[in-house]
């Protein structure tokens, strides 16, 4: 569902994300995760996915790849799809591609990776690379990482579109530096997604890149949605606050995630997870009630005022 820019914004002042999401998934705590469309083909995709920077990436042992392997076995019991990785994230992609391969889940899921290297024939190597390691003829989505040589990778990856190995095409940005040649290229470009930095304490691409996001019809997937660990460390040793429940928010981690997929615009957030208790919690942001509007302005003044 492509949203516009006046609609985004009678979303801001109104009803919220609840608007746009069927009651039945809303109301539905122990149902199925909260699912959202993506406006250029109309597929649904669960609103909290996982991330493997950090803990996927220096994985050599069958004893670090134990707990790996039973996170993504939960992830896929509980109804998870997404999963993001990179050919920069170390081990990541291979680590992905064996899990998957040994627990025989690839069709249930929805594998990103990224393209992040100068130059068109290190870039056809390093995208040939991604699809031997994680271990599948075609991937659902490949996104330009941080704006690397935007313009070559993107005409490889719509060719290989076409081809049907790459399902969909985007960009990818953690940088608030890049946020003006960010915002160009999409106005330029036809983009299925779009990735950005965006937590409740870093909220500037909320501002233009989001809402532009949605004017283009551009899926929006979340990364560092804990605001690399500075959120955590803002509410240690602090409750939740009671009103929390109204949202049915009974974590931090589902605080700050609900925040984020309840906005009209956002697809998925990608939380990293590497244990299957990090699982549960985060993929529990995905059912229940959503904050409104007005709740996640009390959300936001909240966290500006720890």
């Amino acid at each position: 569902m492509q949203l516009s820019r006046r609609e985004l914004l009678k979303a801001g002042i109104g009803v919220g994300a609840s608007l746009f999401l069927p009651s039945t998934n809303l109301l539905a705590q122990a149902g199925p995760l909260i699912q959202k469309k993506i406006p250029s083909t109309g597929e649904s995709l669960p609103i909290v996915g996982l991330g493997t920077a950090r803990r996927y990436e220096a994985v050599t042992t069958e004893a670090e790849r134990a707990p790996l392997r039973e996170t993504l076995r939960e992830f896929k019991a509980l109804g998870g799809k997404v999963i993001d990785s990179s050919p920069t994230y170390g081990t990541a992609e291979q680590v992905v591609g064996d899990l998957v391969s040994e627990l025989k889940i690839r069709d249930s899921l929805f594998i990103a990776t990224k393209v992040s290297i100068s130059g068109r024939d290190a870039g056809l190597k390093q995208l040939e690379q991604s699809f031997k390691r994680l271990q599948t003829p075609k991937i659902d989505l490949i996104a330009v990482h941080n704006l690397r040589d935007t313009q070559t990778h993107l005409r490889t990856l719509r060719e290989w579109q076409q081809q049907g190995r790459i399902r969909y095409v985007g960009i990818t940005t953690s940088f608030d530096n890049q946020y003006r040649d960010f915002e160009q290229t999409m106005k330029a470009e036809k983009l299925d997604f779009i990735q950005v930095d965006h937590a409740l304490d870093n909220r500037d691409a909320g501002e233009r890149i989001i809402p532009l996001a949605a004017d283009r019809g551009m899926a929006v997937m979340i990364n560092l949605p804990f605001g690399r660990g500075r959120l955590f460390n803002a509410v240690q040793g602090k409750k939740l606050p009671e009103w929390a429940g109204e949202f049915d928010c009974k974590t931090w981690p589902q605080f700050f995630l609900k925040y984020l997929v309840s906005h009209p615009a956002v697809t998925c957030a990608i939380p990293g997870m590497a244990k299957t208790e990090y699982v549960r919690d985060n993929l529990a942001a995905a059912r229940g009630r959503l904050p409104d509007a007005a709740m996640r302005r009390r959300m936001e003044n909240f966290i500006d005022g720890v």
